[in-house]
């Protein structure tokens, strides 16, 4: 037998992989590695101002070019895997991926920088959702829960680490190893991809273009209108009416598009199995909890305590830390608990450390910081891996490849989402909170005579030190507020584990016959 394999279906698996460990080593490197990228060329942005000849406003692109090409990508990740075939796809994507962040490092203007970051996002796009699908693939059903950990870790962790990593390699060395840093993990993932990946049977399947044209309209208008909006002042400019009209527009047909078509752009059967809806709304909640939340601490951090990069990356450190322990517990647990608890359970965690964070004062220390991140990495592993193996558990696996195309979409829109959501609120309240607090300060307030004598006499120097303090708080009352709404949308999705089915014995509907040789 060959390294590689060849196999008809996915439920190849239950025969076992001699290399399933090689295997998973390597499309892991390829996940991390793109995964990553999301968030650790974020803190770069002001060192590229000047190499790029780019303005404060422009550089931006640098970050919006990429989310938004890769959310235009990934739900053509089915039919491209079903016509070229998931190991040639996988490949093509890892090597795409690492050449065109080879590109970034070394381009010479904003607009190439631009051109390689779209190149990237396209290339990117498909390595998490059909990393997903492999580790489905390659693992016998009573072992998804440990695959979906293993896989989960990667994907909840890459963004909790990313910033700091690109903060250190900025500070280090250059930004430009922000994306140079991805080559020897892409080659690596590329030659032990190569070597052992197994090769699946294409199959003829038609291209809807104007589904896929429809669809593309939405998620790209939508993405572009979210990461452009608190630029422009959100509904202020036209520029965000024109794309959210696009993005309703382009939602709307292809809906319509999808129930009346023959052959539409994704099979609208997909959508009649209860635990995969279930769970598209469950990763959307998870997306906007981890990377609102991840959003919003950073620069808490570096406004409120003066933290260094450094610094506020060893705060976040334990986030991680005990998502991952979360997910290398209950990838034993999910076996033996059912589904429905362990997601109660995280959702009630992560709720409890949103709580905590309402308490959050700017005189505080670290330590409520590190304990409610601990917390909250413990409840959202709880959450993910039982979500991740119960949302695939009773789907055919002929549509596994755009149920987890799907899937890593529809986690990324709620991410974008809810950073976009929060940091609107904690713009507008900062501004509202400043105002309010701002009526306190007056000669006839016998707290600012006990504050600052020279204040209240009208001293100028004073009067700054005391809006620099009124600034801080309104500030950590806006952050309070986000958490809270934040908390809010945790418990508002707690019923929904009520939706989810227990998973019925292995079967294989629709799943052909295997072949290896």
């Amino acid at each position: 037998m060959s390294a590689t394999t060849t196999m008809q279906a996915p439920a190849a698996a239950a025969g076992g992989f001699p290399h399933r460990g090689l295997i998973t080593v390597s499309i892991m490197l390829g996940t991390i590695m793109q995964v990553l990228d999301t968030t650790i060329a974020n803190v770069a942005l002001p060192d590229m101002v000047g190499d790029l000849n780019a303005s404060q406003d422009t550089i931006n692109w640098v970050l919006t070019s990429y989310i938004v090409a890769a959310a235009i990508m990934t739900p053509l990740t089915g039919w491209l895997s079903d016509r070229f075939g998931r190991r040639e796809l996988f490949l093509t994507s890892i090597a795409g991926f690492t050449i065109t962040s080879m590109m970034c490092g070394l381009a010479w203007s904003l607009e190439t920088m631009v051109l390689f970051r779209v190149l990237q996002g396209l290339f990117g796009a498909a390595i998490v959702p059909l990393s997903q699908t492999f580790l489905l693939d390659i693992n016998p059903k009573e072992n998804h829960g440990s695959a979906m950990a293993l896989w989960g870790a990667g994907i909840m962790v890459g963004p909790i680490i990313g910033p700091t990593l690109g903060g250190w390699l900025t500070e280090t060395l250059n930004w430009r190893y922000v994306f140079f840093v991805n080559l020897p993990v892409g080659i690596i993932a590329f030659l032990g991809s190569a070597a052992y990946l197994p090769r699946i049977a294409t199959r003829l399947r038609g291209f809807d273009f104007f589904g896929f044209a429809m669809l593309s309209l939405g998620v790209g208008a939508l993405q572009l209108m979210l990461d452009r909006g608190g630029e422009v002042d959100w509904f202020s400019a036209a520029e965000i009416w024109i794309e959210l009209g696009l993005s309703l527009t382009g939602f709307w047909v292809f809906t319509i598009h999808l129930a009346t078509a023959k052959n539409p752009f994704i099979d609208p059967t997909i959508f009649r199995d209860r635990n995969f809806v279930t769970g598209l709304i469950f990763i959307f909640v998870v997306g906007v909890i981890l990377l609102a939340s991840l959003a919003l601490l950073p620069p808490m951090l570096s406004r409120l305590f003066n933290h260094s990069t450094t610094l506020t990356g060893l705060v976040m450190a334990p986030r991680g830390v005990g998502t991952m322990i979360s997910m290398l517990l209950v990838g034993k647990l999910v076996k033996l608990i059912d589904a429905r608890l362990l997601v109660t359970a995280g959702l009630s965690l992560t709720a409890l450390s949103l709580y905590w964070m309402t308490g959050f004062t700017p005189q505080m220390d670290d330590h409520i910081i590190i304990v409610s991140g601990v917390v909250q990495g413990l409840g959202l592993g709880l959450v993910f891996v039982p979500l991740s193996t119960v949302a695939f558990a009773t789907l055919p696996p002929r549509f596994r490849t755009d149920a987890t195309s799907l899937f890593s979409l529809v986690r990324n829109l709620g991410s974008s989402i809810g950073i976009s959501v929060v940091t609107v609120i904690l713009t507008r309240n900062t501004q509202i909170n400043h105002a309010e607090l701002s009526t306190a300060v007056t000669p006839f307030n016998p707290n600012l005579w006990a504050i600052s004598p020279l204040a209240a006499r009208g001293d100028p120097t004073a009067l700054s030190q005391v809006d620099s303090l009124v600034n801080a708080q309104a500030l950590m009352v806006s952050y309070v507020d986000d958490f809270k709404l934040m908390m809010l949308v945790t418990l508002a999705a707690m019923p929904l584990a009520l939706f989810l089915r227990k998973p019925q014995a292995a079967g294989g509907a629709g799943a052909p016959a295997v072949h290896m040789d």
